[in-house]
């Protein structure tokens, strides 16, 4: 391993080695590569990872596929990405994931109603989100394959109820999480040399925000939180802030969408590429065809950090909304 890499790529090499099972190898190793700087002198590092990477994600598709059946909580991953929204019950979370969404999952006043997840696509202006609603978190029954569907997620919407209590909800949750090796990103800092803990980025959902009325329960709620933690109010009931709950998801997922166009034509605006912020040309051309990067010389963009047009290399970092033209 190069002896130059950051901090962060250390831990998360820490991590990797301690790693036992296949999805632990998995989270942590997708970890380790982000966090490899990109540049000629990580080139191998990062190839070679890539590589080991693909092998345990191939073998996990392997078993996935040989078992009978899928287990009641397993969600095909469809869209940008998986978000997946947890919490106690009767917060909320069946009305939020219906609102914006197409699921529908059982949404009921009573306790305990939603025992199944339901997955359900949401638009954001041009790509499609997923969102999993979840049965309420519970210790005195814990499905694994409900801990491995959190685990794996892109994002934890974490809800509670402004109404009721949401601090303690919120503190029981995390609590929840923690015990099964589950913390919140921005916690990372102080869990440095403890392996095999996934981390997750995560939003705080105070949901029932109904009208002004709340706006006190609210700042009560943020002082509880001492600052620490971004609170995003909402209303599933009237639907107040949920399209900027919406772009709140999109950048804490941290994607960008990228736009082909061939030479001579226009660009296809309704149907980009999705990939992760820091990606560069040649991480693009792979997701247009993986037989274009031996292929690839360079590339024209048009964006809001170049001249219309501008000619730049394969590792040209690309920025959201940015049109691309392989040249091959």
């Amino acid at each position: 391993m190069p002896t130059n890499l950051p901090p962060e790529a250390v831990d998360a090499e820490k991590l990797y080695r301690a790693a036992t099972t296949t999805t632990e190898k998995i989270s942590s190793l997708e970890e380790y590569i982000g966090a490899i700087p990109k540049h000629k002198g990580t080139d191998k590092l990062r190839a070679s990872l890539r590589k080991r990477l693909s092998k345990l994600k191939s073998a996990t598709q392997s078993k996935k596929k040989s078992s009978r059946q899928d287990t009641a909580f397993h969600v095909e991953r469809e869209g940008a990405g998986q978000v997946v929204v947890i919490g106690a019950t009767n917060v909320g979370k069946s009305s939020l994931v219906a609102k914006l969404s197409h699921a529908h999952p059982k949404v009921s006043d009573a306790p305990f109603s939603t025992w199944a997840v339901t997955p359900g696509m949401m638009l954001f202006e041009n790509i499609q989100i997923q969102l999993v609603d979840t049965p309420p978190l519970n210790r005195d029954h814990v499905e694994p394959e409900l801990i491995e569907l959190i685990r794996l997620s892109d994002l934890i919407l974490l809800v509670v109820d402004l109404q009721a209590d949401p601090d303690q909800q919120f503190e029981n949750t995390l609590s929840f999480l923690e015990e099964h090796r589950i913390v919140a990103y921005n916690l990372k800092d102080s869990y440095v040399g403890e392996g095999r803990i996934s981390f997750i980025p995560l939003i705080v959902i105070a949901n029932k925000y109904d009208d002004k009325n709340y706006d006190e329960n609210y700042e009560i709620c943020c002082e509880l939180f001492k600052n620490k933690w971004n609170i995003f109010p909402v209303s599933a009931l009237t639907g107040r802030n949920l399209e900027l709950m919406e772009e709140e998801i999109f950048k804490a997922l941290k994607i960008i969408r990228v736009y082909s166009k061939a030479h001579g034509k226009p660009p296809d605006m309704e149907d980009p590429f999705v990939l992760k912020i820091g990606s560069n040309v040649e991480e693009f051309s792979v997701k247009v065809h993986h037989d274009f990067t031996e292929k690839l010389k360079s590339a024209r963009i048009w964006g809001a950090d170049v001249h219309d047009g501008q000619m730049v290399g394969r590792d040209h970092i690309l920025q959201d909304g940015d049109v691309v033209e392989l040249q091959i």
